[in-house]
């Protein structure tokens, strides 16, 4: 037998705890947490209710709890008319760019990070994108993304440095390859090298370093930052076509052309940031007023193998009125493994004007070319890398958001 009565969610909160059923609390925990942050979300007011057991069937209450899973779906679907008439743009982009649901943007409005791959060109092209909603300050996200003693704490990052206003030497001091790098050396030759290098550098390293010499890493690695710190600052001055053609495969990779190649497979950044577009084929030239430029390297491990990468982060800042806040695109000048050229943009677009409840949508595409994703072998490791890909981006952002909410 079951009857109800009215319970606030006070009410249901000890109830579920008090519940001496496994299933049934973590099921109703589950529900009810969901439940009430996308009612605080969506600033809907509702009459608290829940149903509760007297005696009976243990599975009354899941029935329950799936008829309020039912219930938040349609309040997250009537939020969604109200999210689209206030940002029409955004809705636009959702829909026509990317191909969202009705579903998947209010989703996104409440909370939910939505993570998908996006249509490629070619195999060695892999992009992703992904969106949530967090109740803070854009500029919160800003500071988040800048703070290197965070990311020097994440398993991934074994080194991080920012480089100075101009260059210095002592920026890269731990800038230095794996050992396993520099034993691989000693056999690199152009067109067959585990290394991504051009065949000046690969030239200029068997004519200038003894690799069989019990000081070989220590020649190889102020080698490598003495060349690295030339060619920024050469990249500083004459922009995309110093990044010039890594030699480590049969076919040659035209970095600048890559990464021109890259850009061209959005559609809305010309559309929405044209002077953010433009300035990021051009740089160094037609710089807008609202943008700086800062640089970083890292040495991390998200494959098999440590991997150095030298990174542009170009970060526009919008107008108090415009809807977009920022818009950062993190850049690859450099990468030893892996990705021949990789783009990330982040965009903070405002979804709220109360200063008492700030809001933004954060948005991110990250994409990448690597050569060896062709054939059944590159097939199978393309579709493991995209899958990992999307899961780390969807954790990613729902990490961020918790991060800065519970900040406020």
């Amino acid at each position: 037998m079951i009857t109800t009565t009215l319970m606030g969610p006070d009410e249901v909160r000890s109830f579920v705890k008090m519940s001496e059923d496994t299933t049934v609390r973590n099921v109703a925990t589950s529900k009810y947490h969901l439940f009430w942050r996308t009612v605080k979300r969506n600033g809907i007011s509702v009459v608290p209710f829940a149903t509760r057991i007297v005696d009976g069937d243990r599975f009354a209450l899941i029935r329950i709890v799936i008829r309020t899973a039912v219930l938040l779906v349609l309040i997250a679907a009537g939020a969604a008319p109200c999210f689209s008439q206030a940002n029409p743009d955004l809705q636009t982009y959702f829909k026509e760019y990317i191909g969202l649901s009705d579903g998947q943007i209010a989703a996104i409005r409440g909370g939910q990070a939505i993570a998908k791959t996006l249509h490629s060109r070619t195999p060695d092209e892999v992009f992703v994108f992904g969106a949530i909603y967090i109740n803070a300050a854009p500029e919160s996200y800003l500071k988040f993304s800048r703070d290197f003693d965070r990311l020097r704490k994440l398993p991934g990052y074994l080194a991080i440095g920012e480089s100075s206003n101009p260059p210095q030497l002592s920026d890269l001091k731990d800038f230095t390859f794996d050992s396993e790098d520099i034993k691989a050396l000693k056999s690199c030759k152009p067109g067959d090298c585990q290394i991504q290098m051009p065949t000046s550098s690969i030239e200029e390293l068997h004519r200038s370093v003894d690799l069989s010499a019990p000081d070989a890493e220590e020649q190889v690695d102020q080698l490598l930052q003495k060349t690295v710190l030339e060619r920024l600052v050469a990249y500083q001055r004459a922009g995309n076509q110093v990044l010039g053609v890594y030699n480590d495969k049969r076919n040659p990779a035209v970095v600048p052309e890559q990464f021109k190649y890259m850009l061209s497979y959005s559609r809305a950044l010309p559309k929405y940031l044209p002077d953010f577009y433009g300035y990021l084929l051009t740089y160094p030239n037609g710089r807008p007023a609202n943008v700086e430029d800062t640089f970083y390297w890292a040495k991390v491990k998200f494959g098999l193998k440590p991997t150095l990468r030298l990174v542009q982060v170009v970060t526009m800042r919008g107008n108090p009125a415009d809807e977009i806040a920022y818009a950062i695109a993190e850049k690859q000048l450099y990468s030893s493994h892996y990705f021949e050229t990789a783009l990330d943009l982040s965009f903070c677009v405002r979804g709220s004007d109360n200063q008492k409840r700030p809001g933004f949508y954060l948005i991110m595409a990250m994409g990448s070319e690597q050569a060896g994703l062709t054939g059944v072998k590159g097939s199978i490791v393309r579709k493991a890398a995209v899958g990992r890909s999307v899961s780390n981006l969807q954790n990613a952002l729902t990490t961020i958001r918790n991060t800065l909410e519970g900040n406020q």
